[in-house]
């Protein structure tokens, strides 16, 4: 198992609660990386895959910067998975919306050329409602995809 962060705290973190939970004789292994060069470097070694990046977008003015960097982390995700793989795959940018982000993840799909099927759409938990007035309160999206 490996887990991947640009932020050397959160791998430090993550370490920390690996070792607290399963001990130091763990089979996981971290990288302080970019998930980016991560994935281009790390092909067919996985059978599942989870992408949490942070928001890609803020504002409206950077939302189709965040949808092709939606794009390129999944293709490279999709493209390094093992046939039957699966990926969870998140957003949590307000600006992109779940068609947004359907969309960057069907383009991520056909780019790779890879066979994939959407098992389930996944969205923000009761205890984080969202106003029927501010629709942007629905920020939390997610898909679980199989990929053959």
């Amino acid at each position: 198992m490996h887990s991947v962060d640009s932020s050397k705290t959160a791998i430090k973190l993550t370490d920390s609660n690996i070792n607290l939970n399963f001990g130091s004789d763990s089979k996981q292994t971290s990288f302080v990386a970019d998930a980016f060069e991560f994935l281009g470097h790390h092909t067919s070694e996985y059978d599942m895959m989870i992408i949490d990046p942070p928001a890609f977008a803020k504002h409206r003015d950077a939302r189709h910067q965040a949808v092709m960097g939606y794009r390129r982390l999944n293709a490279l995700a999709i493209k390094g998975i093992k046939p039957g793989g699966i990926i969870f795959t998140f957003s949590c940018s307000q600006v992109v919306d779940k068609n947004l982000f359907h969309g960057a993840i069907t383009a991520a799909a056909i780019e790779t050329g890879r066979n994939v099927r959407i098992l389930k759409y996944l969205s923000q938990p009761s205890d984080h409602p969202i106003s029927i007035y501010h629709p942007e309160g629905e920020y939390l999206k997610g898909m679980i995809l199989y990929v053959e």
